[in-house]
């Protein structure tokens, strides 16, 4: 006899887990079901987590090979790469039995194994010695989350030619390394990778790095990476990978037509992106397809078309991003709970590159206010000009804030620098509450801190100038 359950979530990553979690504090008998050994999907054994704690380690390899400019003498620093690569594993280790005890605490059913839908009300779960277990269920969250994407025309050894799962487990760092794509992933390994001693290009199909960020803060974002000595090769495409003894030699040539140049490195990085995983799942059984890009049509909560059926995070069109996913899965739960509950506001989803120096955004670009019909007024201030930042040492980029040049209404806030990533609650909370720059502009921020950039960015918005520089 199959056991019952009120919900069943296919997949324990931020999207999974935190569903699980809300599901059972609403009092719903839940089970959450994954094929993985650990808990925490993507996000926690193979992206965010273990991407930031190399990130972390390069930040601080970077400031002590600095501390002179601290008046703090230090000799003898030199990375161990070994010492990292345990620092990482740690730190996954040590997220993922969080996760563990959070479903435990919460009396969530772990079941380990690849989830199916069945047809209605049924999921099987097949276990790693073949069996199937049977769960019947209410309803089901599907948060299967997504891998990474191939190309046809490369050839993926995964020594030579690596995705961003594998680079995480190399245990040696490349001489040199070429990154095929320049968003969030590709930056973000760009800086580990270049603070670790790797000789490193960016090769980026459109005309600048992180090309849905704001054109401001791409072209920044280059001109520091290009300070760095990390170079970029943006508006160019990858034609042809070839496999050699000792690396891989890479075709590029300018978008419009142009030159082929060949260039040469120890280790190529596919970052072009990821595809939700919905195949092998079971979505026939109950009637769903997917689009022509693999995901699960759903509506502004969450619903697929089959009643007692939800999708949540990668598998479907909304931003693909961790804290996205979480969102999703505590709307879905209280609905299935019979709450009353409200469509999130993606437009205003926080957008964070842990790059160096980091990159965070929320809401409009300029670009886009504009082709919306708004008239446009953008203030910025430059960390340059902060006192914080200086103290620091870190003092690149700079705050930009977008707004309603009629009503002053607050529409996007771009940041490249310090703390970047931090600093954006603040305008999430702003775009939400539909605050005005000259809200924002009277709001005493401390001083001295990075946050005082949002203030002075409103200021400058609204005269002209910020105060303080």
């Amino acid at each position: 006899m199959s056991e019952q359950y009120d919900v069943t979530i296919i997949g324990s990553g931020p999207g999974g887990y935190v569903a699980a979690v809300r599901c059972a504090q609403l009092g719903l008998k839940t089970a959450i079901v994954e094929k993985d050994s650990r808990l925490g999907g993507t996000c926690l054994l193979r992206g965010c987590i273990p991407t930031k704690a190399l990130l972390e380690s390069a930040h601080l390899y970077d400031k002590m090979r600095e501390a002179s400019k601290f008046g703090i003498k230090a000799s003898g620093v030199e990375l161990d790469f070994k010492g990292v690569q345990q620092f990482r594993d740690k730190t996954v280790g040590t997220n993922s039995k969080g996760v563990t005890f959070l479903m435990r605490k919460n009396k969530v059913e772990v079941v380990s194994g690849h989830g199916r839908l069945a047809g209605p009300g049924r999921v099987d779960v097949t276990g790693a010695d073949g069996t199937v277990r049977t769960l019947a269920t209410k309803n089901v969250i599907v948060a299967t989350g997504s891998v990474c994407k191939d190309l046809p025309f490369i050839e993926m050894d995964h020594v030579r030619t690596v995705n961003s799962d594998d680079i995480l487990e190399i245990q040696a760092v490349p001489s040199s390394l070429i990154i095929m794509g320049a968003g969030a992933v590709g930056t973000e390994f760009a800086s580990v990778y270049h603070s670790f001693g790797s000789k490193v290009t960016l090769v980026e199909y459109m005309d600048h790095l992180l090309p849905i960020e704001d054109v401001d803060v791409s072209k920044e974002l280059e001109k520091a990476y290009r300070r760095r000595g990390i170079e970029c090769l943006t508006s160019t495409k990858v034609t042809k990978v070839e496999l050699v003894k000792d690396g891989v030699k890479v075709h590029v040539q300018p978008r419009d037509g142009g030159e082929t140049q060949v260039l040469d490195a120890t280790m190529l990085l596919v970052a072009v992106g990821r595809a939700p995983v919905t195949g092998d799942i079971g979505l026939a059984t109950v009637g769903l397809e997917t689009d022509a890009r693999g995901m699960i049509p759903v509506d502004d909560r969450c619903r697929t078309s089959v009643p007692g059926v939800y999708a949540i995070g990668d598998v479907i069109g909304t931003p693909w991003l961790a804290h996205v996913a979480s969102h999703e899965g505590v709307l879905v739960a209280e609905q299935i709970a019979g709450h009353d509950v409200h469509p999130l506001k993606y437009e205003h989803t926080p957008n964070c590159t842990y790059c160096v120096p980091e990159v965070a955004s929320s809401g409009l670009t300029e670009a886009k206010a504009r082709a919306k019909g708004y008239t446009v007024k953008v203030g910025t201030f430059p960390f340059t000009a902060s006192g914080k930042a200086r103290i620091m040492g870190e003092p690149d980029g700079f705050v930009k804030i977008v707004s309603d040049a009629q009503h002053g209404e607050l529409l996007g806030v771009h940041i490249i620098g310090p703390k970047a990533t931090e600093l954006i609650s603040e305008a999430v909370l702003g775009l939400g509450l539909e605050t005005t720059v000259e809200e924002m502009a009277h709001a005493i921020h401390p001083h001295p801190t990075l946050a005082e950039a949002m203030g002075e960015a409103a200021h400058a918005t609204l005269h002209g100038s910020p105060l303080n520089a």
